[in-house]
């Protein structure tokens, strides 16, 4: 009997410790695992729930079942035509085959590593081959649109001089590809490498593209150029306005002052003949009065003009010096 009691305490003891080693444990949804035994994979869980497990032997390892994010670090890379510009690209991934993944790369920190490397080796391999337009352009877009500055001017005519001075004529050269079909490219790319991992790979995305601080500054001077041109365009075409006018202006003035003369000229004219009618009705009606006081009229005149007189024994000094004026 007392035997019996002791075998029973042993059994339960034994299943007591077996239940605290913990012969079971919870898979969250979300989640997947991998069992081994002594290093060796035994089995891999992707179903939530309560599973078994052989305690003090079995370990079991934990992986995500959901998709991922992969932020690699901005990439200094040369284009075709040697320009370099920065590349952000960024990805989505999940862990379809948790065995293989244990397997090759174990963690995810090794797993970040290894999508480091293949990532950024096709990121740097699609953009090296392409020229920097097919990277910082999606469409050809930019060619179907003109540049142009509004502007308000009430001359029709004006106004179109004006735009064809101020739209931009040159056009951007087109595209065969764009930024979509590289990141599709970098894509085809990786996908062909990670599955060995136990990855699935589900898209590589480029998140921003910046140019370099020397492509920079070209670009820079590119976009000054082209506005100094427009600034140009309007000072060229105000100048041209301004000798319009100017001209405008001279004509006008010349044609009042040519109208003003002719005017002048008339009434001068009207005058004279006025002045001379009555200078003549003057004369028929008293000569000998007409006659003097036009003498009168030019000694007033002359005389102060003459410095000094050799002599008076003129006709012209007939009324100063002689007494009936003749």
């Amino acid at each position: 009997m007392n035997k019996l009691i002791r075998n029973v305490v042993i059994v339960l003891v034994i299943v007591i410790i077996l239940f605290a080693a913990g012969p079971f444990f919870v898979l969250n949804e979300g989640e997947q695992s991998v069992i081994t035994r002594f290093g060796a994979i035994t089995d891999s869980v992707t179903d939530a729930g309560i599973k078994f497990k052989v305690p003090f032997v079995d370990t079991v390892v934990k992986y995500p079942k959901k998709i991922l994010s992969w932020d690699g670090d901005a990439q200094r890379i040369p284009t075709a035509e040697n320009q370099f510009i920065w590349v952000d690209a960024t990805a989505r991934w999940r862990i379809a085959d948790p065995v293989k993944f244990y397997e090759s790369v174990t963690t995810l920190e090794q797993a970040y590593a290894r999508m480091d490397d293949v990532i950024d080796s096709s990121v740097r391999t699609v953009i090296a081959e392409n020229q920097l337009r097919e990277a910082v352009r999606n469409s050809n877009m930019i060619n179907d649109t003109d540049t142009e500055i509004k502007i308000n001017v009430e001359d029709e005519e004006s106004m179109k001089a004006l735009r064809n001075l101020t739209v931009t004529q040159t056009k951007e050269e087109p595209i065969n590809k764009g930024r979509e079909e590289l990141s599709d490219e970098m894509y085809a790319s990786a996908k062909i490498i990670v599955p060995q991992y136990g990855i699935e790979l589900i898209d590589i995305i480029i998140r921003q593209i910046r140019y370099s601080d020397d492509l920079t500054q070209s670009v820079y001077n590119r976009m000054i150029k082209e506005r100094n041109q427009v600034a140009q365009a309007y000072r060229s075409y105000g100048e041209g306005q301004k000798a319009e006018w100017l001209g405008k202006l001279d004509n006008d003035k010349r044609s009042i002052l040519s109208e003003a003369y002719e005017k002048s000229e008339s009434v001068k004219g009207k005058a004279d003949a006025e002045a001379t009618k009555i200078y003549s009705e003057s004369y028929q009606a008293d000569p000998e009065f007409f006659e003097f006081w036009r003498s009168i009229e030019s000694y007033r005149k002359i005389m102060p003009k003459f410095d000094k007189t050799l002599s008076t024994d003129m006709e012209y000094f007939n009324y100063l010096y002689r007494q009936d004026g003749r």
